[in-house]
């Protein structure tokens, strides 16, 4: 056993420095006074070495992680299913070897997290977003009839990204997708798909968002009902289809989600149509278009056929048959009217003229009178209007012939 080095009193100065031996074990001293601790987080390393386990164990939320061993006397009394991405809470001991210069955490306990805790946090969580309206029906978007782009966030080379875009490409080989790989599982899982969730809802070529996973049990799962991952969601204005994979959990992106798959197989069933389906239904509508433009030219056919079989059409001349009588008729009656109607106009004429002949000047020169008229044209109507010697124009019956006046006789 190597002997305790004498220790320099006093503060350490540059003419008077502590050895190394002497910070080292001030500061063993100082860190075995902390005792044991319980801490929580996530195992990201586990190693088996000569019965031995040596990990590392993450902070939940911040970036931190510590180094632990778990000495084969100890791993016989934790539970034997502890692995890598387990949450847990550890009983640990800060332990300084001075001889190596290393802080190392000897662990004495080590456990899952309670699942009635998480299960507690997790309400707390869901009563909170649900009381802020994002799992609101009303909040849901309707998924394109046929998206020209799909974006699906899921593992590298896992079973569920070999699911979705092997059925999707059966229904609709054309159907183009663009693949972010994320954790889905661990603590890295709410933080990279909630980034991976922003970058394909920026993305103006993505109509459809798919979140999937294979399942897996309440713990594998945490990662989707991270507060970080529903709002992501809640604020992605692509619609969002989520496909965890499972039946009997819930995360919370599936009630955030515009629609909740039960596998990735559903979802690609639900985010794009059957090719297949689609050529068939356009043919049902093409026969019902046919059948329903037959049936309405065979009910306008029949209406020709019930137009033309009427007698007017079928024999055209019978309309002229049928009134020809009527016609004859008409017409005789009208001559007959016409000819009396010139009948009497014609003795009214005649009944008239014998009035304009009784009345004229001609009749009363046909009766022996004549009319004498002055050199001026005047009428002469007394004897003194026309003096000896004038000229004078006398018009009988048959003609006219001047004369000169002898002058007024008083033989009256």
């Amino acid at each position: 056993m190597s002997e305790t080095p004498a220790f320099v009193s006093g503060p350490p100065t540059l003419e008077n420095p502590w050895p190394v031996g002497e910070l080292a074990q001030k500061v063993r001293a100082y860190i075995d006074r902390l005792g044991t601790a319980w801490v929580e987080g996530e195992i990201t390393q586990w190693g088996v070495s000569g019965g031995n386990v040596y990990g590392k164990l993450k902070d939940l939320t911040g970036d931190a992680t510590i180094g632990f061993t778990v000495w084969s006397s100890v791993r016989a009394k934790i539970p034997a299913d502890l692995k890598q991405g387990d949450h847990v809470i550890a009983l640990i001991k800060p332990n300084y070897w001075v001889r190596g210069g290393t802080l190392t955490m000897q662990v004495f306990d080590m456990r899952h997290v309670g699942l009635g805790d998480l299960l507690e946090r997790l309400e707390k969580l869901r009563a909170q977003l649900a009381a802020e309206g994002l799992f609101a029906p009303e909040r849901k978007r309707p998924l394109p009839f046929l998206p020209s782009g799909v974006g699906l966030i899921t593992g590298k080379d896992s079973d569920a990204e070999k699911d979705v875009l092997r059925n999707a490409q059966l229904r609709w080989p054309s159907v183009r997708f663009e693949v972010v790989h994320t954790a889905v599982q661990g603590d890295r899982t709410a933080r990279e798909v909630a980034r991976a969730i922003a970058r394909l809802d920026a993305d103006p070529a993505v109509d459809v968002i798919i979140v999937a996973r294979g399942g897996g049990d309440f713990q594998n799962l945490l990662g989707f009902s991270d507060e970080a991952v529903v709002r992501a969601a809640a604020a992605a204005t692509t619609p969002i289809v989520s496909a965890i994979g499972h039946e009997a959990d819930t995360p919370l992106l599936d009630l955030v989600a515009d629609l909740r798959a039960s596998t990735p197989t559903d979802a690609a069933k639900r985010v794009v149509p059957d090719v297949g389906e689609e050529l068939s239904r356009v043919d049902q509508a093409r026969s019902r278009i046919r059948s329903r433009i037959a049936h309405l030219v065979s009910v306008q056919v029949d209406r020709v056929e019930q137009i033309r079989s009427r007698p007017a059409l079928a024999n055209p001349r019978w309309i002229v048959d049928s009134r020809s009588e009527d016609l004859t008729r008409f017409v005789a009656r009208g001559d007959e009217l016409v000819t009396r109607v010139i009948e009497r106009e014609s003795d009214r004429v005649r009944e008239l003229a014998g009035h304009l002949r009784a009345l004229s000047p001609q009749r009363t020169l046909d009766r022996g009178y004549a009319i004498v008229q002055d050199g001026g044209g005047h009428i002469v109507r007394q004897a003194d209007a026309a003096p000896a010697g004038a000229s004078l124009t006398v018009t009988v019956a048959e003609g006219a012939f001047d004369a000169v006046s002898s002058g007024a006789r008083s033989d009256r």
